[in-house]
């Protein structure tokens, strides 16, 4: 009787330690990875406020299971959303708070155009914008987000958001204007209960055709976290 109630405890406990490594296992595993740059030449529309661009981007990737688990399913992120820091080589945040992340799939906040009675208007859908949208990202896939443009081979460069759609000039967001250098970014997705966080470098202080994203370094990276603690 003692033994079979010890087995039945046992058995029992071993369920609830499987149970909780499935669902474990099942989380979704964000990582984040550069993207190759993005350019785009306007010069050939109208009413555009620029003529070329460069975009830096990342991606949200959900990793697949392990191989030996893929008889399961690895849940989606659901809303996805976040902010993202600029900060100096020696970690100081470069505007003293955070930018909303804009995912370069969401719906740009532009008006639409519209036609009433013959003549060309527009309209401004408000579904369309959100200072902080969100996204799902379910498994084995990946979803861009964007974080600084550069413009007709300016040296600055920009915070890139759903700001910079109403921003005065047009795209150039004066309150995310970043001069010629380098600088260093923070990038914090949350989802369900889960964090990932990113750490790289924006090459600013190169022509246009080379501006780009990279890894940061440990070293770059305790720096923004002791900044960040103080």
């Amino acid at each position: 009787m003692g033994q079979t109630v010890i087995e039945v405890v046992l058995g029992a406990i071993v369920a609830i330690v499987i149970t909780i490594v499935i669902e474990n296992l099942r989380k979704p595993k964000l990582v984040l990875e550069i993207e190759k740059p993005t350019d785009a030449d306007y010069r050939d529309r109208q009413n555009y406020p620029v003529g070329i661009a460069r975009y830096l981007c990342l991606n949200l990737i959900n990793k697949p299971l392990p191989r030996w688990a893929r008889w399961m399913t690895r849940n989606p992120a659901l809303q996805c959303h976040g902010q993202i820091t600029f900060h100096h080589l020696d970690g100081q945040n470069v505007f003293g708070r955070s930018m909303p992340i804009r995912w370069s799939g969401s719906p740009e906040p532009i008006a639409l155009p519209l036609v009433i009675d013959g003549k060309q208007s527009s309209i401004f859908d408000p579904s369309r914008y959100s200072m902080e949208p969100c996204m799902d990202v379910h498994p084995h896939e990946a979803e861009r987000l964007d974080i600084v443009a550069r413009f007709d081979n300016e040296d600055f460069c920009y915070g890139w958001s759903n700001e910079s759609y109403f921003s005065v000039p047009l795209w150039k967001n004066n309150n995310w204007k970043m001069f010629s250098n380098r600088y260093l970014v923070r990038v914090t997705i949350k989802t369900s209960g889960e964090k990932c966080v990113g750490f790289f470098r924006i090459v600013n202080d190169v022509p246009q055709n080379a501006f780009r994203l990279e890894t940061a370094s440990p070293d770059e990276i305790a720096k923004i976290q002791k900044s960040m603690s103080v």
